[in-house]
């Protein structure tokens, strides 16, 4: 499941309890079921991300969006500084409670002008913080309003970059031109392997128990059939 929201700046904690409040609900409701959270930077507050940590999603996401350079015309109000310190600060909230370790991510929206140089630099600074998942994907503009696509990258260049990134430490990396912050996010979640494997398990093991209960119910007793005269009539009520 992934949880995400509009900018809650009308909110003292940016909408932070909010966010807790639904991990947690969301634990009771389905306790196997993975949880990632795609959260503002709260202006870079410490109390409304330990908040969010508190409630230990599994994956705790914050996009950069794009690289350092463009991030004042893609990101008015946001600092690339400031999305790393978020990053960084979960794992370590999360450490200071001794709790599980908790996957971060992060995404780049690419063809808005930026390098390949620009890119590879974006991605050595999100393994500083040692972010462990990244999502990269075909900037599309959305209407006239917004910032131009300068640039389309084809299906090859999106392979390599993924090829790139992995090899930089990143564990899990999805690349592609309709990739988008939430693809695939059930396969990012920590144990996902492990998970899909117990998944595969129980709806094998589910049919084979459907066949053999099958296989072991009684024989349906014969009902007899119906009365014929010598007309070749059924007959309902033979005297």
């Amino acid at each position: 499941m992934v949880v995400t929201s509009v900018a809650r700046d009308d909110l003292d904690d940016g909408g932070a309890s909010i966010f807790a409040d639904t991990i947690r609900r969301l634990r009771v409701a389905c306790p196997g079921m993975g949880v990632e959270v795609l959260i503002p930077d709260f202006n870079g507050e410490e109390e409304p991300l330990r908040t969010v940590m508190t409630a230990r999603p599994d994956i705790l996401n914050h996009n950069v969006e794009t690289v350092e350079r463009l991030q004042k015309p893609v990101r008015k109000r946001a600092r690339y500084d400031r999305s790393l310190d978020v990053l960084a600060r979960a794992k370590r909230y999360v450490a200071d409670a001794g709790a599980a370790p908790v996957h971060t991510k992060s995404s780049i929206m690419v063809g808005l002008g930026e390098t390949r140089v620009e890119l590879h630099q974006a991605f050595l600074d999100l393994r500083a913080v040692d972010c462990d998942i990244l999502t990269l994907g075909q900037y599309l503009r959305p209407s006239l309003e917004h910032l131009p696509v300068e640039r389309y990258y084809h299906p090859t260049e999106f392979a390599e970059m993924r090829e790139e990134a992995l090899a930089l430490g990143f564990k899990h990396v999805e690349s592609g031109p309709l990739v988008r912050s939430s693809y695939h996010a059930r396969d990012q979640v920590p144990d996902a392997d492990a998970k899909r494997a117990a998944r595969a398990a129980g709806a094998s093991g589910g049919a084979a128990a459907g066949v053999a209960a099958a296989a072991n119910q009684p024989e349906p007793a014969v009902r007899p059939g119906p009365t014929i005269d010598a007309s070749g009539r059924v007959v309902y009520r033979p005297d």
